[in-house]
């Protein structure tokens, strides 16, 4: 009789301890079944498509381009399409920068240079149409703030632009002033600066210098293409979205 229940006793342990691990075989067969549910039925995420820079190789030199077609390693701050400028009035329907694909080769060649010393070029304005130039100088008449738009500025001629230097995480460079401050303090040939200061704007005007810019004595931010010194002053405009 004792021998009948311990057979008993030890079948009834076999089926319970064989029933708790099917059961927890079939919780973690369940739990697979659910991720791998879940991650076919989960959207996948898409990758932006890399934008396909274009090359200026075999565009005319005194043609138009937008400089971002041709380089992702500039920064940009265009003013003119703000109130947030010297004007205090938006005279850019939108911000973009065209230059000349001469000003463009320069450019592009004068920022491979800063990016090998950790910095990149942040730009202010760029090719400013002629009928832009009115607008600007019905707001300040001034030929000291502003070129007279008959005559009309290397801006119109697409060789001249407006910039900075930035880190190459785009941490702001101090140059002493701000954009367009029209002081002493502005000029090339002050030298009562920072001794950091006068290093940074040493660096911007010897190397666009290199690149074929010259600069005006009182705003550290211009530079002008030697080769656009003669174009014609145009109103070329570009299509906003």
């Amino acid at each position: 009789m004792k021998k009948n229940v311990r057979v008993f006793l030890t079948i009834t342990l076999l089926l319970v301890f064989g029933c708790r691990q099917s059961t927890k075989e079939e919780g973690k067969t369940r739990q697979v079944l659910e991720k791998s549910i879940y991650r076919d039925s989960a959207p996948k995420q898409k990758k932006a498509p890399a934008v396909k820079l274009k090359s200026l190789a075999g565009l005319r030199d005194t043609a138009f381009v937008r400089l971002a077609d041709y380089s992702d390693q500039f920064v940009y701050d265009l003013r003119y399409a703000t109130t947030n400028n010297f004007l205090k009035a938006q005279v850019y329907d939108c911000a973009e920068c065209y230059t000349r694909v001469k000003t463009a080769k320069a450019l592009i060649k004068a920022n491979e240079a800063f990016l090998k010393k950790g910095y990149r070029i942040k730009f202010f304005d760029c090719y400013r149409p002629n009928s832009v130039q009115y607008k600007m100088w019905k707001i300040v008449p001034n030929p000291q703030y502003v070129a007279n738009p008959k005559k009309g500025s290397i801006h119109n001629k697409g060789g001249a632009v407006d910039i900075t230097l930035v880190t190459l995480e785009g941490k702001k460079v101090d140059m002493g002033t701000d954009f367009d401050f029209f002081g002493k303090k502005a000029y090339h040939d002050n030298l009562d600066l920072p001794q950091d200061i006068l290093d940074h704007r040493k660096l911007l005007k010897e190397t666009m210098e290199e690149y074929g810019f010259w600069s005006i004595r009182t705003e550290w931010w211009h530079y002008n293409l030697a080769a656009a010194s003669n174009d014609k002053v145009v109103d070329f405009k570009w299509k906003c979205d």
